[in-house]
């Protein structure tokens, strides 16, 4: 996995965690959402490039 996309994936990962956690505590269902569909977002990210990574091996 190259750095960059990691740190990408796991940035879009620890901004989704803050805005869920902020939305929790304001109860701000919205930021809930976004935040959700960020660390959403950093997981398939993250996944896409471990599969780039297990071809690359072969």
């Amino acid at each position: 996995m190259g750095t960059d996309d990691k740190l990408d994936a796991k940035a879009d990962q620890l901004k989704g965690k803050v805005k869920e956690g902020v939305g929790d505590a304001t109860d701000d269902r919205g930021l809930q959402s976004e935040g959700q569909t960020d660390q959403a977002k950093g997981h398939l990210k993250e996944g896409v490039e471990k599969v780039k990574d297990a071809f690359k091996k072969d």
